[in-house]
């Protein structure tokens, strides 16, 4: 289907929109209710904690930005690096325990020993933040995070500033070696305006970003790498630059 022919479609019929499998950027859902006119509610879970452990309340007006809150009977913290509950606005690693979580990955108790706590939490991976009212906003995968001059920067924030721009189509941004700042950032997009340039880009990010989190670099290509159901992969372009 051409991407025009999507806003004919008619959606009169429909209720509900949830967005979950990746990051939900704020231009996508904003874009989706323009055509739409559903907020697109997102939700968060994972394999090994299927189907889901955080969930925004499906009556929701605008899109917020969170994954939500815990859904019933389940119990998600964030963590620091010791392990110790981070208190309200700090950020952490998101650990979920509830029913739906796994006992562990079969016949891999070391692989297992990583991820399981003592007290029967999944730690997720995944960099968050807990508001007053409970709701969870995902920063970024902890192993996606770049370290600019001992600044951490999360590619989820990046991409979805990055996205918002009206030349842009998708982007993806990853870490890189650098000598000077230990790894700088860098940006590979796939236009939606055939005419837009690497400057102009660079130039939108100068304002739009902090001086650290700014790329150093941008790419474009005509496509990006993705999974089945059309998730962008960082790694496949982190190896690709580590083979070059």
């Amino acid at each position: 289907m051409e991407r025009n022919a999507f806003a004919d479609i008619d959606f009169s019929t429909a209720h509900l929109a949830l967005g979950g499998g990746m990051a939900v950027q704020r231009a996508v859902a904003e874009r989706w209710k323009q055509v739409t006119g559903l907020t697109l509610v997102e939700a968060y879970g994972l394999t090994e904690t299927s189907p889901a452990c955080c969930m925004n309340p499906l009556d929701l007006a605008e899109y917020n930005g969170a994954i939500g809150v815990p859904i019933p009977s389940t119990d998600c913290v964030l963590k620091d690096e010791e392990g110790h509950i981070v208190a309200k606005g700090e950020v952490g690693e998101l650990c979920v325990k509830g029913p739906q979580v796994m006992a562990g990955y079969w016949q891999r108790p070391d692989e297992t020993a990583k991820v399981m706590t003592p007290d029967g939490y999944f730690k997720s991976g995944d960099i968050g933040v807990m508001d007053e009212n409970g709701y969870v906003k995902i920063v970024d995968r902890k192993k996606d995070m770049i370290l600019v001059s001992g600044f951490n920067v999360y590619p989820n924030e990046l991409e979805a500033v990055i996205a918002a721009h009206p030349g842009v189509l998708e982007c993806a941004v990853i870490g890189v070696p650098d000598e000077h700042s230990g790894e700088a950032v860098k940006v590979f997009v796939v236009r939606k305006d055939p005419d837009l340039k690497a400057e102009q880009l660079m130039d939108y990010c100068k304002r739009e970003l902090t001086g650290y989190k700014k790329p150093k670099y941008i790419e474009f290509r005509d496509e990006l790498p993705k999974t089945n159901v059309g998730k962008i992969l960082r790694r496949a372009l982190r190896e690709e630059k580590q083979a070059a």
